[in-house]
């Protein structure tokens, strides 16, 4: 019986072309909207304000490809943010320790995550819902306004540059080179693929079911933790409300980029393409004055076309 794996990408495939295209006619048509749009410095801060984004979508493309959803990384963002920026509070010592501390405690919280999935056999919309209500009560009981303080030289994650482009950027593209590499040459992550393509036919293959599930979660919760100590570092506070539509933005370059909700589907260089989209496409909106009510309007609908569009696509494969 054969499971489903990492496929020989091709650049015909139709999700990248789409997006590829799109990106370009937003390009395009903001350069004409605002000389300032189509500029060096705007492009510089589209990858800088992407970075925590792609950090949890690359995340959520994980949980997707196995089979599954994680609707925590939002509140995983929260906790990482408050937790980070109370602790330290503006001491220089405690910051590498603490953010070691948090990146393992939001790796931690998706194992968890996946753990319960695999225990109860309750479907992980539920488990990962129930546990971002766990998590922001939690935050919300701790403190109901920014937090803590982060030391100066830790404004470098966010603000600083790397051969002129921006660290938390080029942070970004690396740890997404390194999930690629992982999906398409580790035998745990062609297990990822696998996973999701079909359950049983992967547990017959004697591809461990648990130990793939579990790093998978786990891998989510991690990259939301770092999307937390981002926002620590670009506001120098932890924000409690920080992740509020963080768990909704990270679906959306998942879905676009042509991962299937369902499984066994999905590419890094998609989500990567989905959250440049995403991100120009806030990016110009706000050169034209358009409210943030209304991106998240737009974001929402951009879910269901694309989901209605490859879940149709996929009954077809």
């Amino acid at each position: 019986m054969r499971t489903a794996g990492p496929r020989r990408f091709r650049i015909s495939e139709p999700a990248i072309l789409v997006l590829a295209g799109i990106i370009v006619a937003m390009i395009v048509f903001g350069a004409l909207a605002s000389d300032r749009f189509a500029s060096v410095k705007n492009a510089t801060n589209v990858l800088e304000q992407a970075a925590p984004l792609g950090f949890a979508a690359l995340g959520q493309m994980l949980v997707v490809v196995s089979g599954g959803i994680d609707l925590s990384i939002g509140a995983i963002v929260a906790v990482s943010s408050v937790l980070l920026a109370g602790t330290v509070n503006g001491s220089g010592t405690l910051m590498m320790p603490m953010l070691v501390a948090v990146l393992s405690l939001g790796a931690a919280i998706g194992a968890l995550n996946g753990v319960i999935t695999l225990r109860t056999g309750v479907h992980p919309l539920i488990v990962t819902l129930g546990m971002s209500s766990i998590l922001n009560g939690l935050v919300l009981l701790y403190t109901l306004q920014p937090v803590g303080k982060a030391p100066v030289w830790f404004e470098e994650f966010a603000f600083g540059r790397i051969l002129g482009m921006p660290m938390a950027g080029v942070v970004m593209l690396g740890a997404s080179a390194l999930v690629a590499l992982f999906l398409r040459y580790h035998p745990s992550g062609r297990s990822i693929y696998a996973l999701g393509g079909n359950r049983e036919a992967a547990r017959l293959s004697g591809i461990p079911i648990d130990r793939t599930t579990i790093l998978a979660y786990a891998a989510s919760g991690f990259l939301a933790a770092l999307a937390g100590a981002y926002f620590v570092s670009r506001t120098g506070v932890g924000d409690p409300r920080v992740g509020d539509m963080m768990t909704l933005a990270s679906i959306t370059p998942v879905v676009v980029g042509g991962a299937v909700l369902g499984g066994g589907r999905g590419r890094v260089l998609g989500t990567l393409l989905g959250v440049l989209m995403v991100s120009l496409l806030n990016n110009l909106l706000n050169y034209l004055s358009v409210s943030t009510f209304y991106q998240w309007v737009i974001q929402g609908l951009i879910i269901i076309a694309a989901v209605a569009i490859f879940v149709d696509r996929s009954k077809r494969l």
